[in-house]
């Protein structure tokens, strides 16, 4: 018999020991601070930074935002939990989670594939690039995943929280995910299943396979290059784009191209720590360390912030 749920519990990890969770705290904490030192740091380069104002370091400075939105949507109501006894989210916070976090993951999906387009021209049709790759363009390109993502998570959320809850409210998740939502509906779900495994074949399989149909001409144009330093920054480049599309889209992947196998045992729940805290960590490194460019626009940055914190006068 369905009832009215006004709130769900997030079990998260609270089958583990208190020593594990206090571990599991401190590297949740560590990681969430980092994420946001990291990505602010890209932001404020591109933005400052004469140097890094191309569409190439404008897409970047994106990238970085949808990490740390991704990030904030999740971790902070981890870490609540790990410090609460209730652990519980209500049914309107619930679907407003999956909403922003379904939401960010399809748009960086689309995203990385509009960051191959963008090294596609650059690589493959340089004297056209400054034409084709405009500031409108890459305003437009940059609305477009956002507004997509928006429609997709619209469609998602309406449909599962439409869904009649009744029994058990344990999310066995430390967030509210869309698999998680599915196996606690007292009716059949294959239709949701069928929508989400459609939604995300078109949202990550698609531009996945753009991204590799650019990337095999990029590859192609790479190898005619006849300057190694030209090719050797070129690579730099693309390879630094590259581990990012593997890591997101390899765990993302995973998670919800299961047609009729959703779970949320701990294998899942391990690779939604990946693509949660690891990725977001990750990626300003990959694309800082490997870039001298970006190197160099954030030491000036943090040489600069400190100078202008002492000439302010009280």
């Amino acid at each position: 018999m369905q009832t009215n749920i006004t709130d769900f519990f997030l079990l998260g990890f609270s089958d583990l020991s208190p020593p594990l969770q206090a571990i599991l705290f401190t590297f949740f904490l560590f990681s969430y601070i980092v994420t946001i030192i990291g990505n602010s740091l890209i932001i404020l380069a591109v933005s400052f930074d004469p140097v890094l104002k191309t569409p190439m370091y404008f897409f970047l400075r994106n990238l970085s935002f949808h990490e740390l939105c991704l990030t904030t949507v999740t971790i902070p109501k981890v870490l609540e939990n790990f410090l609460s006894r209730e652990r519980t989210i209500a049914f309107s916070a619930c679907a407003f989670q999956m909403f922003s976090f379904f939401c960010i993951g399809v748009s960086e999906c689309i995203f990385l594939g509009v960051m191959a387009f963008d090294r596609y021209m650059a690589i493959c049709h340089p004297l056209r690039y400054t034409l084709v790759m405009s500031t409108k363009l890459c305003y437009q390109l940059t609305i477009g995943s956002w507004v997509l993502g928006s429609l997709v998570s619209l469609v998602q959320t309406s449909y599962i929280f439409s869904l009649p809850y009744c029994g058990s409210k344990r999310i066995a998740h430390f967030f509210c995910d869309n698999p998680s939502l599915l196996n606690l509906a007292c009716t059949n779900t294959f239709i949701n299943e069928l929508l989400l495994f459609i939604s995300c074949m078109c949202a990550a399989g698609i531009p996945f396979f753009l991204i590799l149909c650019s990337y095999v001409r990029i590859l192609s144009s790479i190898l005619l290059i006849h300057s190694p330093e030209r090719r050797h920054k070129a690579l730099s480049t693309c390879s630094s784009h590259l581990v990012s599309v593997f890591l997101f889209y390899g765990t993302a992947m995973f998670t919800y191209l299961r047609l009729g196998t959703y779970g949320s045992d701990d294998n899942d729940r391990m690779i939604s720590l990946f693509y949660c805290i690891v990725i977001p960590v990750v990626n300003p490194l990959i694309y800082s360390l490997r870039n001298k460019e970006m190197k160099a626009a954030i030491r000036k940055l943090m040489v600069k912030t400190p100078n202008r914190m002492n000439g302010i006068s009280y």
